[in-house]
């Protein structure tokens, strides 16, 4: 089988990173981004997000995500922590989290460090997702092999059963993780692949120096 994509082409022209109207802080263009996508309408999932770790198989493996919070501390996801992605957290927390918005022809690429939440942080997000969602977490024993979908739907079952006049309370396996960025890449399509890339990489003393890259 083959298919010949060559003929795929697209001019960027949409918009332009130059350095003296850039902010200092790296979360601030974040911030106007994340701003500027939101109110494009122009993607179902403005905090689809994809999170690349090094698995303990020694391969590096990409999946797609929920962000469900930013600040100047960083970014914030929710997983099961004994996932094939909480097992290579726990074992190399060097991570890569990056957003592809191609509407406005854009996307931000992060390498940092994550980190599990305050146990605190975790519950009260849990607290606040819909039962479903909170039964699913209790269901899944995520990326282990199951033999059915009938086998996730009857254990289901049996667990709206068995909470039914209960409290769901959130698992120990289940939380938070803060990703801290060490550095955030802004990259931005221009014409003739002579595309915008502004990288921001955090100082000891907290400040961010940016840097133009070669496209």
């Amino acid at each position: 089988m083959q298919k010949d994509l060559a003929y795929y082409r697209k001019s960027y022209k949409k918009s332009v990173l130059k350095e003296d109207a850039l902010p200092e802080n790296a979360m601030t263009l974040f911030q106007t981004w994340f701003d500027e996508l939101e109110a494009s309408k122009g993607v179902e999932e403005p905090n689809a997000m994809t999170v690349s770790t090094i698995g303990l198989d020694g391969f590096p493996k990409s999946r797609v995500v929920l962000l469900k919070k930013f600040s100047e501390r960083g970014f914030v996801f929710y997983s099961n922590y004994e996932s094939e992605k909480g097992k290579a957290i726990a074992n190399n927390p060097h991570i890569c989290i990056s957003f592809f918005w191609p509407n406005l022809e854009r996307q931000v690429i992060i390498k940092g460090l994550a980190e599990k939440l305050p146990a605190q942080e975790s519950d009260d997000y849990f607290n606040s997702r819909p039962e479903g969602s909170q039964l699913g977490a209790l269901v899944s024993d995520q990326s282990s092999v199951i033999p059915s979908r009938d086998f996730l739907e009857d254990k289901l079952l049996e667990l709206k059963e068995e909470y039914k006049d209960k409290e769901i309370e959130r698992p120990n396996h289940w939380g938070g993780y803060l990703v801290k960025p060490e550095s955030i890449e802004f990259w931005q399509g221009r014409p003739n692949r002579l595309h915008d890339r502004i990288r921001y990489t955090i100082q000891e003393n907290l400040n961010w120096k940016k840097e133009r890259l070669a496209p």
